[in-house]
C-alpha cells in the first residue's frame, strides 16, 4: 500500500510539474500596400505590436501593390491578415470586378478608419476640375490597388473613360508624386488617410502650389455604379501646406481582414492587441485615431465578420 501511494504522489508531482501548453507558433505576414501611403507604416505598427504582446506570434508587414493584390493573397489561404479598402473587399468576397469567376473568402476583423480619393494636381497644368482631366497625364494608382479601382469609378461616374480619355500612368503613390513634380504627369489619384506623406511632399515642394480636384458630387452615381459603398467626405485645407480650401472628396471605409480559415482565438488575440495597444499605433500614424469600438457595427462591413473577432467585440458589450 505504501508503494502504491509512493507511485501515485510521483504521478501527481510529475503531472504538476509539466509546463503549461505553448502558445500557438504564428508567423504572420501583413499586407500593405506601397511606401507612400498609410497602409504600410501602420501595417508596421501593427506587426511591431503582434510580435512584443501576442505569445508565439511573429508579424512582418509586407508591401504590396495595394488591396486588390492583399485581396489576392488572403485567397491563397496562408497566414496574411491584409488593411484593404471595402470595395476591394466586396469585390473579392463575391467575384466581381478584379475578381470576377474567383470568390475570395474574406472576412472583416474589424473597420479601420476612413481612406479619402485624393486628385492631386498644381497650378500650372490647366487641370481645375475633373472634367479638365481628359486628354491629360493622369496617374491613376498602381496595378493592383484599390485607388486604380477608385479612380476608375470615380472618372466612369463623370463620364471619362480611363482607357480612351486620358494618357494613363499606372505608379503608386511616391512614384506620382515624383512624376508630377518633374512634370511628367498632370495629376495623380492616390486614396489613403489623412495625411499621406506622398502628397505632403507635393506640397512641400518649393515652387508649386498643390491644388485637388473636387469629387463629392460624383458619390451618388458611383453608388448607383457599384452598390452603396462611397460617401462625400472633406479634406480640409489645413491637411496640406498651400492649401487655401477645403477639398470636397470622395471616401470609402478601410478593413482590417482575414481568411475565413484562421483559427478563432488567433483573430481575437489580433483584435485585442489593436485596442489593448491602440496608443502605440496612433503614434505611428494619426490616421489611427479613427479605430474606434463604436465603428465596429455588424453591418459596417460588406464582408462577414470572423467569429474571432466577434468574440472581442461581445465580450466588449458590442450587439453583434
Amino acid at each position: 500500500m505504501r508503494h502504491l501511494f509512493k507511485v501515485l504522489a510521483l504521478a501527481t508531482c510529475a503531472l504538476v510539474a509539466q509546463p503549461a501548453a505553448a502558445a500557438e507558433t504564428v508567423n504572420l505576414s501583413i499586407a500593405t500596400g506601397g511606401t507612400g501611403g498609410v497602409y504600410y507604416p501602420l501595417g508596421g505598427g501593427m506587426a511591431n505590436v503582434f510580435s512584443k504582446t501576442i505569445p508565439g506570434m511573429t508579424a512582418t508587414a509586407e508591401v504590396t501593390g495595394g488591396s486588390v493584390d492583399n485581396m489576392r493573397l488572403i485567397g491563397t489561404g496562408k497566414p496574411y491578415i491584409a488593411l484593404t479598402q471595402a470595395d476591394a473587399a466586396k469585390d473579392a468576397v463575391n467575384g466581381e470586378g478584379k475578381f470576377k469567376g474567383t470568390k475570395i473568402p474574406v472576412t472583416a476583423m474589424m473597420m479601420l478608419y476612413t481612406n479619402l480619393m485624393q486628385a492631386v494636381t498644381v497650378e500650372g497644368t490647366g487641370v481645375n476640375t475633373i472634367n479638365d482631366l481628359k486628354g491629360k497625364r493622369v496617374s491613376t494608382g498602381s496595378p493592383g490597388s484599390a485607388t486604380e479601382v477608385f479612380a476608375f469609378r470615380r472618372l466612369e461616374a463623370a463620364g471619362i473613360d480611363p482607357r480612351k480619355d486620358l494618357k494613363t500612368e499606372r505608379l503608386g503613390a511616391a512614384e506620382s508624386a515624383n512624376a508630377l513634380k518633374d512634370k511628367k504627369i498632370d495629376a495623380f489619384f492616390f486614396v489613403a488617410g489623412l495625411p499621406t506623406s506622398a502628397v505632403t511632399d507635393v506640397a512641400a515642394t518649393p515652387g508649386m502650389k498643390i491644388k485637388f480636384l473636387d469629387s463629392s458630387h460624383l458619390v451618388p452615381a458611383m453608388n448607383k455604379a457599384a452598390g452603396n459603398i462611397y460617401l462625400a467626405d472633406v479634406i480640409p485645407k489645413a491637411t496640406y501646406p498651400g492649401m487655401t480650401v477645403d477639398n470636397k472628396a470622395s471616401a470609402v471605409a478601410n478593413l482590417l481582414v482575414v481568411n475565413a480559415n484562421m483559427s478563432e482565438q488567433t483573430v481575437y488575440n489580433i483584435v485585442k492587441a489593436i485596442f489593448d495597444k491602440h496608443a502605440d499605433l496612433v503614434a505611428v500614424h494619426k490616421a489611427a485615431n479613427d479605430i474606434k469600438l463604436e465603428r465596429q457595427k455588424p453591418d459596417a462591413s460588406p464582408v462577414p465578420w470572423h467569429p474571432g473577432a466577434v468574440k472581442y467585440f461581445k465580450e466588449k458589450g458590442l450587439k453583434f
